[in-house]
């Protein structure tokens, strides 16, 4: 360009001045031009599957949803972390952290062992005598610590008394052991419901075989339908109580929210969570409870008759789950003065999924805008076309990195008006 030249050279202008000479480098400033869009706009973001699939996910109105790519991968938006509503980001971000270090561990050491006076090495005492003798060889009392000698009998320890009250290490292992047993609480019925949900996928294949088993008998019921969309609400559901867990380890804890609530507000609203967290519970247990017998060999009277059960059912979770969102919502985040925690809301139809339109793309401002339809069923890599999509019910659209041959001798321009890319 020349010296104070004011002509704007836009990237249409680029690409057709390179692309006669320098086709290559073309196309790498189509695909850095690209990559530079998506980085920078924060309502896109690349798919966080491992290994990259080469999709990005754009969202239309709020960036704290979920979304499902093309490949199948179900995250959050926000984070890119897996999908963990009604978990907040920060709140998953934490729980992750704790599952993974080793706090616990010293929490449970604390608890369960003492310190050896000489090597300090924590012992644990497996016998009923308080005293305790380390692999070192040094022998101390179990009750104060302190470093004895080896003469003792059943009620005492020769030339040693320990017998005054220490307020002080007293509350300190106490506290240690009721948040112990506070995070293992949770954290049982975590990995419970977590385990729960990969035994139930498991149970799709045999549901299929037991409806096309069925659907062959000569049956009054031809649509078994009811079944599939009882076992699909069995997994949201599932999904939902689960990670309730870890939200309510946060919630009602003493890590994040110790100064929002008073003891009485805090007690007031964990009652009131937990009694919707128990009705959702009693009701996914019921439904995975029928969704497992073997309806393929029942008479039609009683296929009619869970039929309804399983109906009913569905509708009662639904609702709980809407519920249990909206007291989060309003009654529990709403109410805090910080608002740093959002979460994806609640979708009846399940997480949503991006799925993929047609790509419209112009080498020149001028000319008429051309629509390729871009290929779905192919698995995408980093230098699959580049395209955009739109779930109906969730504006969640799919893009694809560019694809090193162009289309007609043209390339896809990402300044083009939003008019047009949603165009087909």
């Amino acid at each position: 360009m020349a010296h104070k030249c004011n002509a704007v050279c836009d990237e249409s202008v680029v690409r057709n001045l390179v692309s006669k000479r320098h086709p290559n480098l073309a196309e790498k400033f189509d695909r850095f031009l690209l990559e530079s869009y998506i980085e920078d706009n924060r309502m896109v973001k690349w798919c966080p599957s491992t290994p990259h699939c080469g999709n990005a996910i754009r969202v239309e109105d709020d960036e704290f949803c979920e979304v499902e790519c093309s490949c199948g991968l179900q995250f959050c938006f926000s984070c890119l972390s897996e999908a963990h509503s009604p978990c907040s980001c920060m709140m998953w971000e934490l729980w992750t952290k704790k599952c993974q270090d080793e706090s616990e561990t010293v929490n449970w050491i604390t608890v369960h062992t003492k310190p050896c006076p000489q090597c300090h090495k924590p012992v644990e005492k497996n016998g009923g005598c308080n005293l305790v003798s380390c692999i070192c060889g040094q022998a101390f009392c179990w009750l104060c610590g302190g470093a004895t000698g080896r003469d003792h009998t059943w009620s005492t320890i020769a030339g040693h008394s320990c017998g005054r009250y220490k307020e002080d290490q007293a509350k300190k292992t106490e506290r240690a052991k009721r948040d112990l047993y506070r995070y293992m609480h949770y954290l049982n019925r975590y990995k419970a419901h977590t385990d729960s949900f990969k035994l139930e996928s498991k149970l799709k294949e045999t549901i299929l075989e037991k409806i096309s088993i069925s659907e062959e008998r000569e049956s009054i019921l031809r649509d078994f339908s009811w079944v599939t969309n009882g076992l699909n609400r069995l997994f949201r559901s599932r999904r939902v109580l689960s990670y309730s867990y870890p939200f309510a380890f946060y919630m009602f804890g003493e890590e994040i929210f110790v100064d929002e609530m008073t003891n009485k507000e805090r007690e007031i609203k964990q009652h009131l969570f937990e009694d919707q967290q128990q009705q959702l519970e009693a009701n996914v247990e019921k439904l995975s409870k029928i969704l497992e017998e073997p309806f393929d060999q029942y008479s039609d009277d009683k296929v009619t008759e869970m039929r309804m059960q399983i109906i009913n059912l569905t509708v009662i979770t639904d609702t709980l789950c809407k519920k249990m969102y909206e007291c989060i919502e309003s009654d529990l985040l709403g109410s805090l003065q910080c608002n740093t925690h959002n979460i994806a809301p609640y979708k009846s139809k399940g997480i949503e999924k991006a799925s993929e339109l047609a790509v419209c793309w112009n080498s020149k401002p001028s000319t008429t805008e051309k629509c390729v339809a871009s290929d779905s069923g192919t698995s995408g890599k980093r230098d699959r076309p580049f395209g955009f999509g739109s779930s109906e019910d969730s504006g969640c659209p799919s893009q694809r990195r560019p694809k090193k041959e162009t289309y007609g001798g043209v390339f896809f321009d990402i300044s083009m008006p939003a008019d047009v890319l949603h165009r087909n």
